[in-house]
């Protein structure tokens, strides 16, 4: 597999903290292209201090900052924001989600970058936008969850809940690089670049469409349903004689091979109440336990081996260590190993794959471990580069 790396020759500098803009460089990282890091001196990505799991790093970060290089700089002094001037200006990418005004009061002000190299793309993130009443609040991703009504939708019928995992934030994360590749495919046959804005909220409210219309055009809030789903049934988890098994059923013929060829039950295939989607919805109580007393009879293995072989989407519900052990993963040898500053962790391949190539999965920056590097490669001199770290204006690892 010698492939070219589909973003080699692509240099992306990104002032990034948490998991949003982190998320979008490192896939374009996965991609091949080059992401240069800025992070505070001293204390970096707030991410790093997150905890403590992976053998003293954060879990946060070592999911989201692989194959990146960190420089450490002190963009509040003139000589540091020097330095950021001249990174982002050798850049073809540059991405940030600072506080709202933070790149501006900073002299990265979008416009101005683009004026002084209209080949840039420049992608930034905010929580709500760039107008509107919000646009100047401070947005996490349990915020942002909050605002756009996504919780509402999310969590049992007794308790509304956020997502397990940072919704709004990685929904905000890949639609800024699918937006930066869209905008280096454009500038191939243009010669331009852009400015791109992506905001959390946005993005989760895309994520919203079928709650959406169902408020716009059907009048009503969908109910959070747990495992359950508000428009099918049966769709949720069903009980085996040694645990569960969640079983999803999408339409009428779906419906008649469950109950005939998993369940044995023919008889309920043609039940009145049971005939369509829209009568089992209606009758959804009385559906689930008939479905519930036969599952019942079977073990979850027994069950999933039935459910497969007649061709009925179901899953069995797995926990992280589940996850970690399953075999869909280890078959397919998804696992490989990375380079951090303490040694080598597990880490899973991207999802993105070619078929020509294995895209790397490159190390994990020690902050400020590359600061010195790319100072000379902009032609910085070793006495510069020394007074610059004498100064406290770029961090760097010995």
């Amino acid at each position: 597999m010698n492939a070219p790396l589909p973003l080699a020759g692509v240099t992306v500098v990104t002032l990034e903290q948490a998991v949003a803009a982190p998320m979008a460089t490192r896939h374009l990282a996965d991609l091949g292209a080059r992401v240069i890091k800025i992070e505070r001196i001293g204390e970096g990505d707030f991410a790093r201090n997150y905890d403590h799991a992976v053998h003293g790093l954060a879990t946060h970060f070592v999911w989201l900052n692989r194959g990146k290089e960190s420089v450490a700089l002190d963009l509040k002094s003139a000589s540091g924001l020097q330095v950021a001037h001249r990174l982002i200006s050798h850049a073809d990418v540059f991405v940030q989600n600072s506080a709202p005004g933070a790149a501006e009061r900073l002299g990265l002000d979008p416009e101005q970058l683009h004026e002084k190299n209209p080949r840039l793309v420049i992608a930034s993130i905010s929580g709500y936008g760039t107008a509107g009443p919000l646009r100047d609040r401070k947005a996490y991703d349990m915020l942002i969850q909050a605002e756009s009504g996504l919780i509402s939708v999310t969590g049992t019928p007794e308790t509304a809940t956020k997502t397990g995992v940072p919704s709004s934030d990685i929904a905000a994360g890949l639609y800024t690089s699918q937006s930066v590749l869209a905008a280096l495919f454009r500038r191939e046959r243009t010669g331009r670049g852009a400015i791109i804005d992506i905001s959390m909220f946005d993005a989760t409210v895309e994520w919203l469409g079928h709650p959406m219309y169902m408020q716009l055009y059907g009048g009503r809030q969908i109910p959070r349903m747990g495992l359950g789903h508000a428009s099918i049934t049966p769709y949720d988890a069903f009980p085996t004689s040694d645990g569960e098994i969640l079983i999803g059923v999408q339409n009428d013929r779906g419906w008649r091979t469950l109950v005939t060829d998993v369940l044995d039950r023919p008889d309920l295939a043609d039940n009145p109440q049971y005939a369509t989607n829209p009568l089992r919805v209606a009758n959804r109580a009385a559906c689930d336990a008939a479905v519930a007393a036969e599952t019942r009879r079977f073990t979850t293995a027994e069950l999933d081996a039935r459910l497969a072989a007649a061709g009925v989407p179901a899953a069995k519900i797995n926990d992280m260590a589940g996850l970690v052990n399953h075999s869909q993963l280890a078959e397919r040898d998804r696992w490989r190993e990375i380079d951090t500053p303490i040694g080598p962790v597990q880490a899973l391949l991207p999802p993105m794959t070619f078929r020509d190539i294995e895209l790397p999965m490159g190390a994990i920056p020690a902050l400020g471990a590359h600061s010195e590097a790319v100072l000379a490669e902009l032609g910085y001199g070793a006495d510069e580069i020394d007074q610059l770290v004498a100064d406290g204006i770029i961090g760097h690892q010995r």
